[in-house]
C-alpha cells in the first residue's frame, strides 16, 4: 500500500470532504469566493482530514459526521497556512504562488480569519461538546505555536527542547486533533480509543515536521512545491541546524549561527554540506523514525481493520516521502 492506496481506501469519504469544503466556502463577498476557489484548486495532500477519516473508521464509526470534522480540520489548517505565508513573506506553496503573492497580505490574513470563523460555525453546528472542546483547545495551542516560532526566528541559541515545543504546538497538535476528533465519533459503551489515536496523531505530526526539516535542505523544489532553503532564508533554527550548532566544530557552528541571524540563501550549498557532514540531517531523520515508531506503538491494541492498516502505512510512507 502506498499513498494512492491509502486515499483509495476511503475514496468516497474523501470525495465527500472535498465537496463539503467547496460548498461551505461559499460567501456573498466575491473576494472570499475567489480566494476560496484558488485555495481548493491548489490541492495539497490533505493529510490531516485523511487522518480524521481513517481514525473515525478505524474506531468503528459508520456515520457521516466525520466529513464535517475532516473539513473543519482542513479549514483550520488552511487558515494557518495563509497567516504563515504572510508572516514568512512566502511566495510559493504547493507549486503555485501563495495567496499573499497574488492578492496581497491583507486579503490573505482576512480570508484566513474567514476560514477560522467558518470552522467555528461548523463546530457549533455539530452540537458535540467534546469535539468543540478538542477543537477550541487545539486552535489555542496552534496559535501559541505560531508565536513561539516567531520568538525563535533569527535566534541561533534556540535549544532542541524549545524547538520540539514549537513542533508540538504548531504542527503536531493539528494531527493530534484530527486523529482524536475522528476517534471521538467512534466511542461506544464498550470501547474508546481516543487516547491511543491522539498519541498516534501527535507523534505522526512530529515525524512529519522533522522530515519537512530535512527536505528543506535536500529536497527538490519541483517536488516540494516550495523553494528549497525556505526555512534558512527566513532565519528559522530547525533541528538539523540546532544539532549542527551543538555537535559540529566551532567553525561549523559559527557558519550556522551567522546564517540564522542574517537569513537569506547566500551560502546555501555550503550550509547544506555542513549540516550533512555534521550529522544534522541523519540525526533529524533518526528522530523522525523514533516518533514514527511511537505513533505505531500507540495504536498497537486497536483492532485490525483496513483503516488501521492504512494508518500504519501512512506513518511509514510519511517517513520515506520526498515531498
Amino acid at each position: 500500500m502506498d499513498f494512492k492506496a491509502i486515499y483509495a481506501s476511503v475514496e468516497q469519504d474523501f470525495a465527500a470532504v472535498d465537496t463539503f469544503i467547496a460548498q461551505h466556502l461559499d460567501s456573498s463577498v466575491p473576494l472570499i469566493r475567489e480566494v476560496g476557489d484558488y485555495i481548493v484548486q491548489s490541492g495539497g495532500k490533505r493529510l490531516r482530514p485523511l487522518v480524521a477519516i481513517l481514525c473515525a473508521r478505524a474506531s468503528g464509526y459508520e456515520g457521516d459526521r466525520h466529513v464535517d470534522v475532516a473539513a473543519i480540520i482542513e479549514y483550520l489548517h488552511t487558515a494557518t497556512l495563509l497567516h504563515d505565508d504572510v508572516v514568512d513573506e512566502s511566495n510559493l506553496r504547493r507549486g503555485r504562488p501563495t495567496v499573499n503573492a497574488v492578492w496581497g497580505n491583507a486579503a490573505s490574513v482576512l480570508v484566513g480569519d474567514f476560514l477560522i470563523s467558518r470552522a467555528l460555525q461548523l463546530m457549533v453546528a455539530l452540537r458535540h461538546p467534546r469535539l468543540l472542546d478538542i477543537f477550541s483547545q487545539s486552535t489555542n495551542t496552534i496559535s501559541e505555536g505560531e508565536v513561539l516560532q516567531l520568538i525563535n526566528v533569527r535566534d541561533p541559541n534556540t535549544t532542541e527542547q524549545n524547538y520540539m515545543r514549537v513542533i508540538h504546538h504548531k504542527t503536531a497538535k493539528m494531527f493530534e486533533s484530527a486523529a482524536e476528533t475522528g476517534a471521538v465519533l467512534g466511542i461506544t459503551d464498550d470501547q474508546d480509543f481516543t487516547a491511543a489515536f491522539a498519541e498516534y496523531g501527535r507523534h505522526l505530526g512530529i515525524a512529519f515536521q522533522l522530515i519537512d526539516d530535512v527536505l528543506d535542505y535536500q529536497g527538490d523544489a519541483s517536488e516540494l512545491g516550495k523553494n528549497v532553503g525556505d526555512d534558512l532564508a527566513e532565519g528559522k533554527p530547525t533541528l538539523p541546524l540546532i544539532h549542527t550548532i551543538a555537535n559540529g566544530s566551532q567553525k561549523q557552528a559559527n557558519l550556522i549561527k551567522d546564517a540564522i541571524r542574517s537569513g537569506g540563501l547566500d551560502h546555501l550549498q555550503h550550509i547544506v554540506e555542513t549540516v550533512r557532514a555534521s550529522g544534522g540531517l541523519q540525526y533529524t531523520i533518526d528522530k523522525a523514525d523514533e516518533h514514527t515508531r511511537l505513533a505505531l506503538d500507540a495504536i498497537a491494541e486497536v483492532p485490525a481493520s483496513p483503516y488501521k492498516d492504512a494508518l500504519v502505512t501512512l506513518a511509514e510512507e510519511s517517513l520515506q516521502r520526498t515531498y
